[in-house]
């Protein structure tokens, strides 16, 4: 077993590893994964050291809940792992369901029979809890997330799911870590923004953001990190690859950029640095994942994975030797700039 390193959720007594497990590419993302193989991914990560798996109800609608559930459960793994799932939707019968018209379109790969629905409210956030619950099978959940709140999703919506949040979605919240039900409490979004505002009006302890900051994306630097970092909220990172590009590189044959086509900026930049990687013997992947786990504002890096070796290239990756002269080329480049904190000490 691989020895990770551990940190806090802001204030909460939840520790996580350095690594975490997402499981959505284990819920028929662009690929039909079998309940044996979604359950030997988990155990290998758990061979490796990680013990924090991150899910949700939108993930193969409802099929990461029970498959992660009845993994942990039936290796007996539930009492030295942290859970986390997400709030915000709520499951219903596909044939009774409208299909949501959603920003990145995604098609999941035999998923099970339910549509997902928009509701932060009290009622929303605690049917929403509950449901998972029970498809988890677990009598209390580590971590909750409010899903896909805010305008990188909603758009010109943002505002009337915000309003649900305000007026009775934070009492909801607020219940359940108060209970015991769960131990943090924070958001799962694609932008830093929103994070900001919420911890603004609400205690959070931590928030899940994924592809904002990357080795190709720093805006969090310019105020967004450092607010998180003095209200002692934690980042769990991930898409830290922004879908790809920065495990393939330019050469993959499946190279994208959250999620769409590559744009030609982004791409001189990747062989940019790609360059430097050469130049210095380091691989793409632990240049992108060690970059981010840098910033002291991260707890972890969520990392997705659909079969073992995807798992333990990841966790070489993050242990990776990277000399300091390489992230020193990086800043002198223009390829990060002078103020973000890099890795201090060879791992």
């Amino acid at each position: 077993m691989t020895e990770l390193e551990t940190r806090p959720l802001g204030k909460s007594k939840v520790q996580v590893t350095s690594l975490g497990l997402g499981t959505v590419p284990l819920s028929g993302f662009n690929a039909d994964v079998s309940y044996d193989e979604f359950e030997a991914t988990i155990l290998a990560g758990y061979a490796a050291g990680i013990r924090y798996f991150d899910c949700a109800p939108m993930y193969g609608f409802g099929k990461s809940e029970h498959y992660l559930g009845h993994a942990l459960r039936a290796n007996k793994l539930r009492e030295n792992v942290v859970v986390s799932t997400k709030v915000g939707r709520v499951l219903k019968p596909a044939s009774r369901t409208k299909k949501l018209e959603t920003v990145y379109g995604i098609e999941w790969i035999d998923p099970l029979p339910f549509l997902d629905t928009y509701d932060y409210t009290y009622d929303g956030v605690m049917r929403a809890f509950e449901d998972s619950q029970q498809r988890l099978g677990l009598d209390y959940i580590d971590v909750l997330l409010v899903h896909d709140v805010g305008r990188a999703w909603h758009g010109d919506q943002s505002e009337f799911y915000w309003n649900q949040l305000r007026a009775s979605g934070y009492k909801a919240l607020d219940e359940l870590r108060s209970s015991g039900a769960v131990s943090a409490i924070g958001l799962g979004v694609n932008e830093a923004e929103s994070v900001v505002g919420v911890a603004r009006e609400f205690p959070i302890d931590c928030s899940l953001i994924a592809g904002r900051y990357t080795l190709l994306n720093h805006a969090p630097l310019e105020a967004a990190f450092d607010e998180l970092l003095q209200r002692n909220v934690s980042v769990i990172a991930g898409g830290i690859f922004n879908s790809g590009i920065l495990a393939t590189g330019v050469s993959g044959p499946a190279a994208t950029y959250d999620y769409g086509k590559v744009p030609a900026a982004v791409v001189e930049k990747v062989k940019a640095i790609e360059s430097i990687c050469l130049r210095y013997a380091v691989s793409l992947p632990a240049a992108a994942m060690q970059f981010v786990y840098a910033h002291p504002a991260v707890a972890t890096l969520v990392m997705g994975a659909k079969s073992a070796l995807e798992v333990e290239q990841n966790v070489k990756a993050i242990n990776e030797t990277i000399p300091g002269a390489f992230w020193d080329a990086l800043t002198e480049a223009s390829l990060l700039p002078s103020n973000a904190p890099l890795p201090t000490a060879v791992r």
